[in-house]
């Protein structure tokens, strides 16, 4: 989407607009000069997938975001800063980086999930050190084998050991600094639960927009420009000198449950999205977008009856609503009768308390 057409917004939370002019022509709004990066060679088009409209559905269901979230994701993409969302489980927190790679066409999420064992060098790159030393010596052996006799006529040399590019693998965050002509979007997933370090090790990085890799700055000399594997499936890109140096600072989307806090450095530099729970009009339009007007009659008593049991349940992650929106309409139970028991044995099994011990307390 062609920025100037928002009055240099390019958000709008209102679903998929296709660009007015092909990528390569495509304008982005500015940023700060201080947050200005000047990474290349300038990499094409990032490819696209059908992930967002397999968790979303269709991009033409409609959709109104609320404004908090069109305001905040526009003021991140301005400032080139991340967008720290927070909220309960199941309130869309991962689905707002696919509305807004869907939204305005820029491709494939990257998709970074968090663990305890999670590092900051894992999301940028990975080198498979062992399996260059396996193809080098094999290349050694199979010279050996080759070498003529005393006297023979000479063998031809055989190919060279396998590029270093080729056992350099980026990740997802690595991958979203190279220097693309706009912006990827990069869904670092639960950021809470990671060493207690590593919002802090982002923080230069964030601040930098670029990193280097090793490997790559020790041949330098000899391979000025290698190209490695990218975490876009069989992608590759040239990195120059060892160093990956962003162009379009990406749109980044840190989500988080709220099981920790953050250090007051990282914060400053993030904005903060709180997304609550979605009310009657917001789970209606979910349902639509999953499944159009198949649920007739049915989508509203449904929605009466999930709102009543988060309630009772201190709040329940909207995809169960979805679990049981599908079971509605797959025919195999008689949702119209509100007293089958089957029908709602199924309800108890599949609305259960987030917290999981059944009495929906979080304490």
């Amino acid at each position: 989407m062609n920025a100037q057409e928002t009055n240099g917004l390019p958000y709008r939370g209102t679903g998929r607009t296709p660009p007015a002019a092909p990528y390569e022509e495509r304008s982005w709004p500015e940023g700060p000069r201080w947050r200005s990066f000047s990474g290349g060679p300038v990499l094409p088009a990032p490819p696209d997938d059908d992930e967002a409209d397999r968790r979303l559905g269709p991009a033409d269901a409609p959709r109104r975001a609320p404004a908090n979230e069109i305001r905040l994701v526009n003021a991140s993409i301005l400032l080139r800063r991340p967008l720290l969302v927070t909220g309960r489980p199941g309130v869309g927190k991962s689905a707002l980086a696919f509305r807004i790679a869907r939204e305005l066409s820029l491709g494939r999420v990257l998709q970074w999930p968090v663990t305890s064992r999670t590092t900051l060098a894992s999301g940028l790159y990975e080198y498979d050190v062992i399996g260059r030393a396996q193809s080098g010596q094999a290349w050694y052996v199979a010279q050996q084998q080759t070498a003529p006799a005393e006297g023979g006529d000479p063998v031809p040399v055989s190919q060279p050991p396998t590029d270093i590019g080729d056992f350099v693998q980026l990740g997802p965050l690595g991958t979203a600094l190279l220097p693309y002509r706009l912006p990827r979007v990069l869904l670092i997933d639960e950021i809470d639960k990671g060493d207690a370090d590593l919002p802090n090790d982002l923080l230069t990085l964030f601040e930098d927009g670029w990193y280097s890799v090793p490997p790559l700055v020790r041949v330098r000399n000899q391979s000025l420009e290698v190209t490695v594997h990218t975490a876009d499936p069989g992608g590759f890109a040239p990195v120059r000198e060892g160093i990956v140096q962003a162009r379009s600072f990406p749109v980044v989307i840190m989500t988080s449950n709220g099981e920790r806090e953050f250090p007051e450095a990282f914060l400053r530099r993030c904005l903060r999205l709180d997304m609550p729970d979605p009310g009657a009009e917001g789970l209606a339009e979910l349902l639509f977008a999953h499944f159009s007007d198949r649920l007739g009659d049915m989508q509203g008593k449904l929605i009466r009856d999930f709102r009543s049991h988060s309630e009772q349940s201190d709040g329940l992650a909207a995809d169960m609503l979805l679990n049981a929106a599908h079971l509605a309409t797959s025919g195999s139970y008689a949702y119209e009768k509100s007293d089958d028991d089957e029908w709602q044995a199924v309800l108890s099994a599949i609305w259960h308390p987030l917290n999981g011990d059944g009495t929906g307390r979080s304490d």
